[in-house]
């Protein structure tokens, strides 16, 4: 039987951390072996928030391969691409633009969520307001028919639903069923929302991250930075494990659940303090990650590897693309 097609991206802006780890990339392992798993570069999506310096984009790129085939991403199991190697995909996205509503876009949370607390940068651009809309075109133009999503990417799938059916109507198939695929989500199993070291979701753009490649120097600095219960700001004072960014994090990583069951007891009845637990989730922070930086700085090791992947990955995903693009060039009569 033919397997289904998921199909996650990831825009390049710089390097991996915790919230990517626990928050999609595990679930990227699992769908290689299950589905027919398309995974992209979203470099056009990088560019909308990062308009006015792109010098980077293209580092950015090759280090985010090497994380994910280091992270154990497999490029015979799975494709691997660039969005900017497959330009049909804007395209696409430029005849979804003829069926959307600007309200539409307007009403995405993350959208009015990032203009409010991303202030370093200039995100007045129409790029950066259409980004749900080529998001959905990266979903449609390969045909995926499931997408792993948070929480908070909910409404951007809907959204890409909702443009499906919207155009499907406007521009039907001859058997009058819709051409294009209507996607469906696939939510984490676990860690959907990674605490940052402030409490608020993990984000390089907030500089509440803890990365892949952090040196066991910076995991200390960081962890022992970690906010915790802020109404604990006594070591007798009792503690809620469930509102701590330190617990949420020390859960995910440590396989020893008598340890985090002893540790949440204790930080309850305050016979422990935060302080020791920092250093022991740093300890164990450091041995979960010796695994992957091994991986890595082997990678790094093989010149041009990243771009031999990622063309290799664009030239399995073109004939899916093209035909889509052809066909969809036919349903709005555009060479008639």
């Amino acid at each position: 039987m033919t397997r289904q097609r998921t199909l996650t991206g990831y825009r390049p802006t710089g390097k991996l951390h915790l919230g990517h780890w626990f928050g999609n990339l595990q679930n990227m392992l699992a769908l290689q072996e299950e589905y027919d798993a398309f995974y992209f570069v979203a470099d056009w999506h990088a560019m909308t928030s990062m308009w006015a310096d792109t010098t980077e984009i293209r580092r950015f790129t090759e280090e985010q391969v090497l994380d994910w085939i280091a992270a154990g991403l497999d490029p015979a199991k799975c494709t691997i691409y660039r969005q900017s190697d497959v330009p049909e995909v804007a395209e696409l996205a430029m005849y979804f633009t003829m069926v959307t509503p600007m309200s539409w876009l307007e009403r995405v949370p993350s959208y009015k969520e990032q203009r409010e607390q991303i202030t370093d940068r200039d995100l007045g651009n129409v790029g950066f307001f259409l980004y749900p809309l080529l998001q959905a075109a990266d979903i449609t133009i390969v045909r995926a028919d499931l997408v792993p999503v948070g929480e908070d990417q909910l409404p951007h799938l809907e959204l890409t639903r909702e443009i499906v059916r919207r155009f499907n109507t406007a521009f039907p198939s001859a058997d009058g069923k819709g051409y294009l695929v209507e996607p469906k989500g696939l939510t984490p199993k676990e860690g959907a929302r990674v605490p940052g070291t402030d409490g608020r979701k993990m984000s390089k753009s907030y500089g509440n991250a803890i990365f892949l490649d952090d040196s066991p120097e910076e995991i200390t600095a960081k962890v022992m930075s970690m906010i915790t219960d802020p109404a604990r700001k006594l070591k007798s004072d009792p503690g809620d494990p469930s509102i701590c960014p330190l617990h949420a994090i020390h859960k995910l990583v440590s396989s020893d659940t008598a340890d985090i069951a002893g540790w949440d007891a204790c930080c309850r009845s305050a016979e422990c303090g935060c302080v020791a637990h920092k250093r022991k989730l740093i300890e164990d922070l450091i041995a979960y990650l010796a695994p992957f930086q091994e991986r890595r700085a082997a990678l790094a090791m093989r010149p041009g590897y990243a771009w031999e992947v990622l063309s290799e990955g664009a030239a399995r995903a073109r004939p899916v693309i093209r035909g889509v693009v052809d066909t969809v060039r036919a349903l709005v009569k555009i060479d008639e």
